[in-house]
Protein backbone atom coordinates (compact mmCIF):
# COMPACT_ATOMS: atom_id res chain seq x y z
CA UNK A 1 0.00 0.00 0.00
CA UNK A 2 1.28 3.54 -0.87
CA UNK A 3 0.68 7.08 -0.79
CA UNK A 4 -0.76 7.51 -5.25
CA UNK A 5 -0.48 11.10 -5.88
CA UNK A 6 0.42 14.52 -4.45
CA UNK A 7 3.14 15.87 -1.66
CA UNK A 8 3.59 12.38 -0.27
CA UNK A 9 3.58 10.19 -3.22
CA UNK A 10 5.16 7.07 -3.80
CA UNK A 11 5.41 6.56 0.24
CA UNK A 12 5.09 3.07 1.17
CA UNK A 13 2.29 2.66 4.42
CA UNK A 14 2.12 -0.09 6.98
CA UNK A 15 -1.20 -1.78 7.29
CA UNK A 16 -2.33 -3.43 10.84
CA UNK A 17 -2.69 -6.79 10.93
CA UNK A 18 -5.89 -9.02 11.85
CA UNK A 19 -9.09 -10.23 10.15
CA UNK A 20 -10.26 -7.34 10.94
CA UNK A 21 -8.65 -5.30 8.48
CA UNK A 22 -9.68 -4.78 5.21
CA UNK A 23 -6.89 -2.47 3.58
CA UNK A 24 -8.78 -0.24 0.38
CA UNK A 25 -7.07 -1.46 -2.72
CA UNK A 26 -4.50 1.21 -4.37
CA UNK A 27 -6.62 0.31 -7.47
CA UNK A 28 -10.27 1.47 -5.68
CA UNK A 29 -8.60 4.17 -3.69
CA UNK A 30 -6.74 6.00 -7.46
CA UNK A 31 -10.24 5.03 -8.79
CA UNK A 32 -11.63 7.19 -5.85
CA UNK A 33 -9.77 10.15 -6.29
CA UNK A 34 -10.13 10.04 -10.17
CA UNK A 35 -13.67 10.70 -9.34
CA UNK A 36 -12.86 13.59 -6.78
CA UNK A 37 -10.64 15.28 -8.45
CA UNK A 38 -9.38 18.72 -7.32
CA UNK A 39 -9.45 18.56 -3.16
CA UNK A 40 -9.35 22.24 -1.99
CA UNK A 41 -6.80 23.20 0.29
CA UNK A 42 -9.40 23.95 3.15
CA UNK A 43 -10.70 20.81 3.40
CA UNK A 44 -11.79 18.87 6.49
CA UNK A 45 -11.53 15.20 6.43
CA UNK A 46 -13.30 12.67 8.68
CA UNK A 47 -11.37 9.49 7.88
CA UNK A 48 -13.96 6.89 9.88
CA UNK A 49 -12.38 3.49 10.81
CA UNK A 50 -9.44 4.73 10.22
CA UNK A 51 -6.95 1.25 9.78
CA UNK A 52 -3.92 2.45 8.24
CA UNK A 53 -4.93 6.22 7.61
CA UNK A 54 -4.37 5.61 3.87
CA UNK A 55 -7.61 7.40 2.87
CA UNK A 56 -7.13 10.46 5.30
CA UNK A 57 -3.33 10.40 4.27
CA UNK A 58 -4.15 10.69 0.10
CA UNK A 59 -6.44 13.65 0.81
CA UNK A 60 -3.63 15.31 2.93
CA UNK A 61 -0.81 14.47 0.49
CA UNK A 62 -3.77 16.00 -2.02
CA UNK A 63 -3.31 19.02 -0.22
CA UNK A 64 -6.55 18.90 2.56
CA UNK A 65 -6.30 21.48 4.69
CA UNK A 66 -6.61 19.00 8.18
CA UNK A 67 -7.85 15.39 8.87
CA UNK A 68 -9.12 13.88 11.95
CA UNK A 69 -8.38 10.17 11.83
CA UNK A 70 -10.92 7.75 14.07
CA UNK A 71 -10.60 4.00 14.67
CA UNK A 72 -11.65 1.90 18.08
CA UNK A 73 -8.18 -0.38 17.39
CA UNK A 74 -5.12 0.63 19.21
CA UNK A 75 -2.95 -1.08 16.68
CA UNK A 76 -5.15 0.85 14.30
CA UNK A 77 -4.38 3.92 16.38
CA UNK A 78 -0.44 3.18 16.35
CA UNK A 79 -0.02 2.28 12.51
CA UNK A 80 -1.97 5.60 11.43
CA UNK A 81 0.09 7.57 13.85
CA UNK A 82 3.51 5.53 12.29
CA UNK A 83 2.21 6.32 8.95
CA UNK A 84 1.83 10.38 9.81
CA UNK A 85 4.82 10.22 10.93
CA UNK A 86 6.54 8.66 7.99
CA UNK A 87 4.83 10.51 5.64
CA UNK A 88 5.19 14.00 7.57
CA UNK A 89 1.82 14.58 7.77
CA UNK A 90 1.10 14.79 11.52
CA UNK A 91 0.68 18.31 11.67
CA UNK A 92 -2.78 18.16 9.53
CA UNK A 93 -3.68 15.50 11.66
CA UNK A 94 -5.49 14.49 14.63
CA UNK A 95 -6.35 11.10 15.69
CA UNK A 96 -8.44 9.67 18.15
CA UNK A 97 -8.61 6.23 19.61
CA UNK A 98 -12.74 6.05 19.93
CA UNK A 99 -15.90 4.49 19.24
CA UNK A 100 -17.01 6.06 15.90
CA UNK A 101 -20.88 7.04 17.50
CA UNK A 102 -19.28 8.64 20.03
CA UNK A 103 -16.94 10.78 17.81
CA UNK A 104 -19.42 12.05 14.90
CA UNK A 105 -21.31 13.00 18.69
CA UNK A 106 -18.01 14.94 20.61
CA UNK A 107 -17.66 16.39 16.61
CA UNK A 108 -21.62 17.82 17.00
CA UNK A 109 -20.80 19.09 20.48
CA UNK A 110 -17.69 20.86 19.10
CA UNK A 111 -19.89 22.18 15.97
CA UNK A 112 -17.17 21.14 13.58
CA UNK A 113 -17.88 19.88 10.05
CA UNK A 114 -16.81 17.74 7.23
CA UNK A 115 -16.17 18.45 3.75
CA UNK A 116 -15.42 15.00 3.23
CA UNK A 117 -16.40 11.84 5.40
CA UNK A 118 -14.88 8.90 4.98
CA UNK A 119 -16.48 5.62 6.35
CA UNK A 120 -15.14 2.08 5.87
CA UNK A 121 -17.44 0.12 8.65
CA UNK A 122 -16.90 -3.51 9.20
CA UNK A 123 -18.71 -5.55 6.16
CA UNK A 124 -21.81 -7.63 7.15
CA UNK A 125 -22.73 -5.49 10.46
CA UNK A 126 -26.43 -5.37 9.05
CA UNK A 127 -28.10 -1.81 9.64
CA UNK A 128 -24.77 -0.15 10.69
CA UNK A 129 -24.18 2.32 7.50
CA UNK A 130 -27.65 3.70 8.33
CA UNK A 131 -27.14 4.27 11.67
CA UNK A 132 -23.92 5.77 11.50
CA UNK A 133 -25.47 8.14 8.79
CA UNK A 134 -28.58 8.68 11.13
CA UNK A 135 -25.95 9.97 13.32
CA UNK A 136 -23.95 12.32 11.15
CA UNK A 137 -27.10 13.80 9.69
CA UNK A 138 -28.62 14.20 13.74
CA UNK A 139 -25.51 15.67 14.48
CA UNK A 140 -24.98 18.09 12.10
CA UNK A 141 -20.92 17.15 11.11
CA UNK A 142 -21.43 16.83 6.62
CA UNK A 143 -20.56 20.51 5.59
CA UNK A 144 -23.38 21.80 2.98
CA UNK A 145 -21.50 20.87 -0.27
CA UNK A 146 -19.84 18.20 1.73
CA UNK A 147 -19.80 14.32 0.37
CA UNK A 148 -20.14 11.19 2.75
CA UNK A 149 -17.90 8.10 0.62
CA UNK A 150 -19.04 4.95 1.87
CA UNK A 151 -16.86 1.69 0.96
CA UNK A 152 -19.21 -1.35 1.35
CA UNK A 153 -19.47 -5.16 0.21
CA UNK A 154 -21.45 -5.15 -2.95
CA UNK A 155 -24.13 -6.92 -2.20
CA UNK A 156 -25.47 -4.42 0.49
CA UNK A 157 -27.87 -2.13 -1.63
CA UNK A 158 -28.19 1.54 -0.15
CA UNK A 159 -30.98 3.04 -0.84
CA UNK A 160 -31.41 6.24 -2.86
CA UNK A 161 -32.35 8.85 0.13
CA UNK A 162 -31.01 8.24 3.36
CA UNK A 163 -32.45 10.48 6.17
CA UNK A 164 -31.01 14.09 4.87
CA UNK A 165 -28.66 12.51 2.12
CA UNK A 166 -29.35 11.65 -1.40
CA UNK A 167 -27.21 8.99 -3.22
CA UNK A 168 -25.23 10.92 -5.99
CA UNK A 169 -23.22 7.96 -7.56
CA UNK A 170 -22.02 4.19 -7.14
CA UNK A 171 -19.22 2.25 -8.13
CA UNK A 172 -18.58 -1.53 -7.85
CA UNK A 173 -14.53 -2.47 -7.80
CA UNK A 174 -14.20 -6.58 -7.31
CA UNK A 175 -16.20 -7.32 -4.13
CA UNK A 176 -16.82 -3.74 -2.87
CA UNK A 177 -18.58 -0.80 -3.59
CA UNK A 178 -18.10 2.89 -2.98
CA UNK A 179 -21.56 5.21 -2.51
CA UNK A 180 -21.45 8.53 -2.08
CA UNK A 181 -24.26 10.63 -0.66
CA UNK A 182 -24.88 14.41 -0.27
CA UNK A 183 -27.38 16.45 2.00
CA UNK A 184 -30.61 17.00 0.37
CA UNK A 185 -30.90 20.33 -2.05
Amino acid sequence: MRVISGLRKGHKLKTPKGINVRPTEDKTKESLFNILGHIDEDSIILDGFGGSGSIGIEFLSRGAKLCYFVDNSMDSINIIKENLAHTKLIDKSVVLKSDIMVAIRNFGEKKLEFNYIYIDPPFFKEGFICKILKKIDEDGILAENGLIIIEHEKELELEDVLYNFNKRDLRRYGNKSLSFYRKKQ
